[in-house]
């Protein structure tokens, strides 16, 4: 297990490694130029490849709703856990903050206004109250990285009929997750503060470029492609997973410290340990084999998308807070992964 762990994260050493190193090098405007061509050229291209060349079987078809219901129980824990956080960054007077320091209060010493005291310090201009940041926070807690991270990890530790249902969860929940609650998530809490209509919020959603990719991608298998056209589809994924992970390390660069993982660790813990003991309750309690159950399990605890740094980048939500989240449950991901192992393998 240990060797293929290693021959998995081998790739995302070294290209997140490159985008961290050059990230002070590049210019400032580079890290959004790239999210929006993967949002809509690369992530598109490769899903309209997984769509075409993927032959689903027939014991894959339990897979999408588990897919939902794990989205479901995402977005759930994100909602819960935001009000958690923003409920322990709520304002405390400032007589308050007096006693709590051993300071006299005082019109001369303190304002008489409240004083705002978070768990967790905000970074840069963003705060709690920004909704920026709680889409970010949603989307991170919610949406994994089961393509880049997942289709590479957990071939090597599932064998038999159900890799099948890891494609499966990866395209479903690309298609339903990322690019279709996800941008409706995204387009609600993103692009400043403007209001949108329900109209607005369905174009988004309606025009996602992946959709529709996924759609020609399912169609076009019943058309004859010449061979070597096949193959440069297939190898042009190579080509989309390195720019992503290019694109984190940038964003990782930009990061200040410790004052930066902070407000990730309640999204990151609740992706890689509350969500995925929560699906594998759930599949078991539903009387799934232990191996379906474990690629659910699996799936469901991939680290924070990459996607949700690219829909940061299209729909401007809080950028530092969604790669502090990739980051830290890419971490995380390295305990976890032993324990599903020994608890449902």
């Amino acid at each position: 297990m240990r060797n293929s762990l290693i021959q998995a994260y081998l790739p995302l050493v070294i290209w997140v490694g490159l985008g961290a190193g050059l990230g002070r090098f590049l210019p400032a405007a580079l890290p959004r130029l790239l999210g929006r061509g993967l949002y809509w050229i690369g992530i598109p291209l490769e899903i309209f490849t997984l769509a075409r060349q993927t032959h689903f079987a027939e014991d894959t078809g339990l897979a999408p709703l588990y897919t939902v219901v794990s989205l479901g129980l995402g977005l759930g824990l994100g909602l819960v856990g935001l009000a958690v956080v923003r409920s322990l960054a709520a304002t405390i007077p400032a007589e308050a903050v007096a006693i709590e320091i051993g300071v006299a209060p005082g019109s001369e010493l303190l304002p008489s206004q409240p004083v705002e005291l978070a768990l967790w310090p905000d970074t840069a201009t963003m705060t709690w109250v920004d909704k920026p940041r709680q889409g970010s926070f949603v989307l991170a807690s919610m949406l994994g990285n089961t393509g880049f991270v997942g289709l590479a990890i957990v071939p090597t530790l599932v064998s038999g009929p159900y890799l099948g249902w890891a494609v499966f969860y990866s395209v479903t929940q690309n298609v339903v997750g990322t690019y279709g609650l996800g941008v409706f998530i995204a387009s609600w809490f993103g692009r400043g503060a403007q209001t949108k209509s329900r109209w607005q919020q369905l174009r988004d959603v309606v025009t996602v470029p992946s959709l529709w990719a996924f759609a020609l991608g399912s169609v076009s298998q019943v058309w004859a492609w010449p061979p070597l056209l096949d193959e440069a589809l297939h190898q042009s994924v190579w080509l989309v997973i390195p720019v992503a992970l290019v694109l984190m390390g940038l964003r990782l660069s930009q990061l200040q410290g410790w004052s930066s993982l902070q407000p990730a660790l309640v999204p990151a813990m609740l992706k890689v340990l509350v969500l995925p003991v929560m699906v594998g309750a759930v599949t078991l309690g539903a009387g799934l084999p232990k191996d379906g159950v474990l690629v659910l399990v699996l799936m469901s605890g991939m680290p924070s998308a990459f996607a949700g740094l690219i829909l940061a980048e299209e729909y401007d939500l809080d950028r530092e807070l969604a790669a502090a989240s990739i980051a830290l449950s890419t971490g995380g991901l390295l305990l976890t992964i032993p324990l599903w192992l020994l608890v449902f393998g």
